[in-house]
């Protein structure tokens, strides 16, 4: 541990090291539990008597800041007290019992076993070409497969040549950043809303977002036509965070769009395997036009975001500029993941994986939709039944804010719709759902809680509006 010590200063060595590690300890800088070293390799990395180092522990143990135990070492006691206003940690609330946010990903249904015999196939079969410097754009196996899998599921119209590996979505719009800007432009049109990542991503990357709002058909095109726009990033086959689907009037029109001003579409499908139902299945806008169309894929939803593997198929105009992007910009991405995601859809692991979560989470959302019936009934649902979120609309009465502070007080950690939103002055107030990461009786539970921190919004609204009227008692 680095602690600084004078030697010429007034204070004791024993009160410097006591005050360095008190300091430490009420800034959050060493939390509970933390291990300290013992007071022999203290004394040893100050350079100070070991005497020293353990008169500084003894008192701090007497003031309840360390614990010594026997075969465990010194540890940073648990102070028992709220953190100060300015602590440099933020912990979550202990209180918090289910997370319904959508950043924490289907994880509980990565297939681990099938995975593992994946990789061990993988890396027993890995070659000199494997282990050694690749083709930044991926693994032509698993490029191979790729475009194979969407051409058949998603109808992309892929290619081994326009397939290209990524670290996950977010490394892919930042390669498509760089292309875009390289080709001279500087803004970039945004569903609104939308996911609020991406469109961190894009301003990171160097472009400008531009809000487009949508309609029922998918983008007001009148106003994408308005923004000057040249490139658009949208999620067709389930809008982020909304839920609905593009329709094919509003595809044709956006393809059309792209013709017109010679401009580029980019399809976050990152979760378009996840259909829970016939009516919830389309197929890739990039089949429409796979010369404007910049396809995105991922393993995030349908295996899980720690992964980070992705995919873009990109047109063929654009194939050089991405390779040369990538060339200066990376070596491309783990091989030995890539050869075994390859394995995982060549053995048909990957279909059955996907059928298995799909009815799991047909499962939940059914379970979602009945408990918001019975104890929620004044929120609306929105959006199709794919994926493993759902938009839930506010009663337009209700503050947002104080919904999710709410619900957090009953233990429920929701996200609130207006993160989502970019531009747009009173967004509608809502809650942006993941109904996956939780188990199916947690998920009633906490949908049950939502309905409770309603009713007692509601109860202090009324209370408020039409206050009840005092009793005046007689005299005696």
């Amino acid at each position: 541990m680095t602690l600084e010590v004078d030697r010429s200063a007034v204070d004791s060595l024993t009160h410097q090291v006591q005050q360095a590690i008190r300091s430490r300890i009420e800034n959050d800088l060493l939390p509970a539990g933390s291990r300290l070293p013992s007071t022999r390799q203290l004394a040893a990395d100050l350079g100070i008597s070991r005497s020293v180092a353990v008169e500084a522990y003894e008192q701090l143990t007497a003031e309840g800041f360390l614990l010594c135990r026997r075969g465990s070492g010194t540890l940073v006691a648990d102070q028992g007290a709220e953190k100060p206003a300015g602590a440099i940690r933020a912990l979550t609330p202990a209180r918090i019992r289910w997370d319904l946010r959508c950043k924490r990903g289907p994880v509980p249904d990565f297939p681990h076993a099938e995975w593992l015999g994946c990789y061990r196939t993988a890396l027993a079969a890995a070659g000199e070409s494997e282990l050694g410097y690749v083709d930044p754009d991926g693994s032509p196996r698993l490029r191979e497969v790729l475009a194979r899998y969407l051409a058949r599921v998603r109808v992309a119209a892929a290619t081994v040549e326009s397939v290209t590996i990524t670290a996950g979505f977010a490394q892919g719009i930042s390669l498509i950043s760089q292309v875009l800007q390289d080709r001279g432009l500087r803004q970039v049109g945004m569903e609104e809303p939308c996911s609020a990542a991406v469109r961190t991503f894009l301003q990171r990357g160097g472009l400008e977002p531009v809000p487009v709002p949508l309609t029922r058909a998918g983008l007001d095109m009148r106003r994408l036509r308005e923004s000057g726009v040249r490139a658009v990033v949208v999620s067709p086959a389930h809008q982020f965070p909304t839920g609905q689907t593009m329709s094919g009037e509003g595809r044709a029109a956006l393809v059309e769009w792209a013709r017109e001003v010679d401009g580029w579409i980019v399809e976050d499908d990152y979760d378009g395997d996840l259909w829970l139902d016939a009516a919830s299945r389309t197929v890739a806008l990039h089949a429409l036009d796979p010369e404007r169309v910049i396809y995105g894929g991922t393993t995030s939803m349908t295996m899980a975001p720690g992964l980070r593997l992705g995919w873009l198929v990109v047109p063929e105009a654009l194939r050089e500029e991405m390779a040369a992007v990538r060339r200066v910009r990376d070596l491309g991405v783990d091989t030995l993941q890539q050869c075994a995601l390859a394995e995982f859809v060549t053995s048909g692991l990957f279909d059955r994986h996907l059928r298995r979560v799909r009815l799991r989470y047909r499962s939940r959302r059914e379970l979602f939709v009945s408990a918001l019936h019975r104890h929620f009934p004044h929120a609306q649902l929105t959006g199709n039944a794919a994926g493993v979120h759902a938009q839930l609309l506010l009663p337009r009465w209700m503050d947002e804010a104080d919904f999710v502070a709410a619900a957090a007080r009953r233990g429920v950690q929701v996200d609130g719709g207006a993160h989502f939103w970019a531009h747009t002055a009173s967004p509608p107030a809502s809650l942006i759902l993941s109904y996956a990461g939780v188990s199916a009786s947690g998920l009633g539970d906490a949908v049950t809680e939502l309905g409770l921190a309603a009713q007692a919004m509601d109860r202090s609204r009324k209370w408020q509006v039409s206050p009840p009227t005092a009793r005046v008692g007689r005299s005696a």
